[in-house]
């Protein structure tokens, strides 16, 4: 019932929405009289601000159309590689008329982007993605909103996300690939390339684990303690409900997307008026750069996706309330999940110093859970002043956080790692 509620409510808004901005629009229009109005930028602003938190958010696109690499801006083209019921594999299929920089193009190491399903579309990692395409082939998982897929299509616990990130991996090629998992996925990613080790498989150049829960007992916030202090049963009865009738997947059970926006918010609802006390602020004084920064961040923070509910439960247990991965009792389809077995994919974990989601230790704990990797072939990285969101995008992504990730794949580049090989034979000669 609740769902039917939150879709009356958004039905009953988006008339008063459209109005808002209508009103809005009237008065800065220099054309209008009632531009002309005593007070007609702070009447202007209102209505502005009205419309913003009544509008529908829908999912954006990445439109990420080019970039520079090699010295040259270069076009960006997407490319569904695979289409699968709960995701598609993007690639961002890099162009260039230059044959120099078409050579570079090609030489470039291979990425594979894991994204959360967190209840953010993919797009939250926008920023990653073009930084990494600077200088590398990139792919990246792009979640589908569970209330689109029909129920036909059975349901997506978490061995299926472990499933899907390994049918990618062998689809763009192992042995060449190196698989980037930020927040939530650095779980199910670990666990699959330990099933991979584990059956003896090409597992990728490395891993690099970014802000994730890979022992959420470590340093728990917020989002930890909710998980341990409630029972199994209380999320599966307070949080899951049925998609309605307007949607191609009613009723599939799931967690709303708009459910886990209100936690979002819950979280820091102090920052969040700020903000739009700000952007009112930013409206009146004319001030167009601030006020489309704010544009830009919510219409990202507010498109949210329902996640199926068998995935999120199977979430809570394996990883918030069982801690299944660090205490080695995590099995996917009856397989063990042994990271111990990994031995040629080097590991580079990243926590920010400041991370209130993934608390500090959690993420670097993937080491002494892959103790069959070399020391050589490890690395950590504490992001000094960075949140959570820091480490994946905005300037000390960028400034701190890139360069590191970058210089770790060239130098587990399987093509790089031949040419030291073959360094001192050469200089013997």
């Amino acid at each position: 019932m609740l769902y039917q509620l939150h879709e009356f409510q958004k039905a009953l808004l988006q008339p008063m929405s459209s109005w808002a901005r209508a009103a809005s629009e009237a008065f800065i229009n220099a054309s209008n009289p009632a531009s002309k109005v005593p007070g007609s930028e702070r009447l202007a602003a209102s209505y502005e601000l009205l419309y913003r938190l009544g509008k529908d958010y829908k999912k954006p696109e990445f439109g990420i159309r080019s970039v520079q690499a090699h010295g040259r801006e270069v076009a960006i083209h997407e490319i569904a590689t695979i289409t699968k019921p709960f995701c598609k594999l993007i690639r961002f299929k890099r162009f260039s008329d230059d044959v120099e920089v078409i050579k570079k193009l090609k030489e470039d190491p291979s990425v594979l982007v894991v994204a959360p399903l967190s209840g953010h579309h993919s797009t939250l990692l926008r920023d990653t993605v073009r930084t990494l395409l600077q200088d590398h082939k990139v792919y990246i998982t792009d979640w589908v909103d569970a209330r689109l897929v029909p129920t036909s299509e059975g349901d997506f616990g978490l061995d299926d996300y472990v499933h899907y990130v390994q049918d990618f991996i062998r689809t763009i090629g192992a042995k060449d690939l190196h698989v980037i998992s930020v927040c939530q996925p650095t779980v199910p990613t670990l666990a699959a390339i330990s099933l991979m080790a584990s059956a003896g498989e090409v597992t990728p150049a490395s891993m690099i684990m970014m802000g994730g829960p890979i022992d959420a007992r470590k340093s728990p916030t917020a989002v930890n303690n909710l998980a341990d202090q409630k029972s199994y049963e209380w999320f599966e009865s307070h949080v899951i409900y049925k998609v309605p009738p307007s949607y191609p997947g009613a009723g599939r059970k799931v967690y709303p997307g708009f459910l886990q926006h209100t936690g979002f918010i819950a979280m820091n609802p102090q920052n969040h008026l700020q903000s739009h006390w700000d952007y009112f602020q930013n409206l009146v004084r004319g001030d167009e750069q601030d006020a489309e920064a704010h544009i830009r961040f919510y219409d990202e923070y507010n498109a949210v996706l329902d996640m199926d509910a068998k995935f999120y439960l199977d979430t809570i247990k394996t990883v918030f309330q069982d801690y299944s991965l660090p205490n080695g009792t995590w099995e996917v389809a009856g397989q063990l999940v042994k990271p111990q077995d990994i031995k040629k994919t080097a590991l580079l974990t990243v926590e920010g110093e400041l991370d209130d989601i993934s608390g500090s230790g959690q993420t670097r704990s993937a080491h002494a859970l892959c103790d069959g990797i070399p020391k050589t072939s490890k690395d950590h990285y504490e992001v000094a002043g960075a949140g959570h969101y820091g480490i994946f995008a905005g300037r000390r992504w960028r400034e701190k956080v890139y360069p590191k990730i970058k210089s770790f794949i060239r130098e587990h580049q399987p093509a790089q790692r031949k040419t030291k090989a073959r360094l001192p034979k050469l200089n013997a000669k």
